[in-house]
């Protein structure tokens, strides 16, 4: 990924649901001016999920979701509608599109519902009007039977094609300023230093996309970064001629840093950052008190959010193991997850221990959050784990008091 695009996981996420040849593919091609999702008659093209991430006016930065039928039938039918339901937990906006020839039907009732359990923004696209005019009053009875915007169009006219596009538009979410990673945090002329190791596991020549947007959130709060090693961190302080606002240290290196770093200093992780950005904080902090409760034969979930080369030290596969085995004295068992998957199982597990979820955007990392609080699973991410088990959370959370007061009332 270039430094100059902007990530799947901070772009708006827009999802087309329906019956097979409804038109989810063509208005996907009409709003995006592009060929990009395959268009045919025959029923059940689009078979698994497909992303793309575009830049369309007037929306912004997004990525398109065209989905399989929700009607489709058989076996493979069955895993395409799973996959389908799942993109609903990564879904910032959904439109449910209708073949307006044939009308409403239960399948659309139920993905409508589903969307409205989810409190989430969504309109309702009557597909072909081209081919069969609706009138005024049929709308306003779509309009009341869901209680949301109705836009008419025909994909392969074009028609109210534009009234979708500023439709989308004046929905999205609003909120998005508040969901810094740390601009919130510092103020303009503040200095703060990354610890920034150099990563195997990062492609050569790049920093991990965590850094890269951390530097980027910093940079548009008119403060400045320091970038620097964890081995010259000690000498960057003293040379600094200022004292930083906050010290933010790759997990890894936490002990380190910790030490280096003068008490009277802020400091915390890109993880811990990212727990805020992308979830839930409070929650994840009251999570990771279930650690010391875990007892010999329980199933612990490491989960991430993406795919990578694992390395022979990795932090997922080998040190969290190695960490909460050392720190409990039980013997557990792990499990792991990674990419768009998570967990059928959630009740077996005794804790699941997250990554930071930078590939994820914030609706699939909130759905995982939810998913585990609502099964009564304990969740926590990797930065507030490894701060936990080396000792240093207590200091890692000053940054944010809401978290600190939770970690205060449930650490004893």
């Amino acid at each position: 990924m270039g430094l100059n695009e902007t990530p799947r996981s901070v772009r708006v996420h827009i999802a087309l649901f329906g019956k097979r040849n409804a038109g989810k593919s063509s208005i996907i091609n009409a709003i995006t001016g592009q060929d990009i999702a395959i268009v045919s008659d025959v029923r059940g093209t689009t078979t698994d999920p497909v992303y793309k991430s575009m830049e369309i006016l007037p929306i912004g930065p997004c990525v398109i979701i065209d989905t399989a039928g929700l009607d489709d039938e058989g076996k493979l039918g069955h895993l395409r509608k799973k996959k389908t339901m799942e993109v609903l937990n990564k879904t910032d906006i959904s439109l449910v599109v209708i073949d307006s020839v044939l009308g409403i039907t239960d399948y659309d009732r139920y993905i409508i519902n589903e969307i409205k359990d989810k409190d989430m923004p969504f309109i309702v696209v009557l597909n072909k009007i081209d081919i069969l005019k609706k009138d005024n009053d049929y709308i306003k009875n779509v309009k009341k039977e869901f209680n949301a915007p109705v836009i008419s169009v025909s994909a392969a006219s074009g028609e109210g094609i534009k009234k979708l596009r500023n439709e989308i538009a004046g929905i999205l979410p609003q909120d998005e300023d508040k969901f810094k990673i740390v601009g919130d945090l510092i103020r303009p002329g503040d200095f703060v230093v990354l610890v920034i190791p150099i990563d195997k596991a990062a492609p050569k020549g790049r920093l991990i996309l965590p850094q890269q947007q951390t530097i980027r959130d910093i940079l548009e709060s008119d403060a400045m970064a320091v970038v620097t090693k964890e081995y010259e961190l000690r000498e960057t302080l003293e040379n600094m001629g200022k004292k930083p606002k906050l010290v933010i240290t790759d997990s890894q290196v936490f002990l380190k840093v910790s030490a280096d770093t003068p008490k009277d200093i802020l400091m915390t992780s890109f993880s811990i950052l990212f727990a805020r950005y992308k979830g839930d904080l409070v929650e994840l902090i009251k999570g990771v008190k279930a650690v010391k409760k875990l007892k010999d034969g329980d199933k612990v979930l490491i989960a991430e959010g993406c795919t990578h080369h694992r390395q022979s030290d990795d932090i997922g596969k080998v040190k969290i193991p190695r960490w909460i085995r050392q720190i409990t004295g039980k013997k557990i068992n792990f499990e792991f997850s990674s990419g768009v998957s998570f967990t059928d199982d959630i009740k077996k597990y005794a804790l699941i221990v997250h990554c930071g979820g930078c590939m994820l955007n914030r609706s699939a990392m909130i759905y995982r959050i939810n998913t585990a609080k609502q099964f009564n699973v304990p969740i926590v991410n990797y930065g507030i784990l490894i701060a936990y088990v080396q000792g240093i959370l207590d200091r890692a959370l000053k940054p944010f008091p809401l978290a600190k007061m939770a970690w205060d009332s449930t650490e004893n």
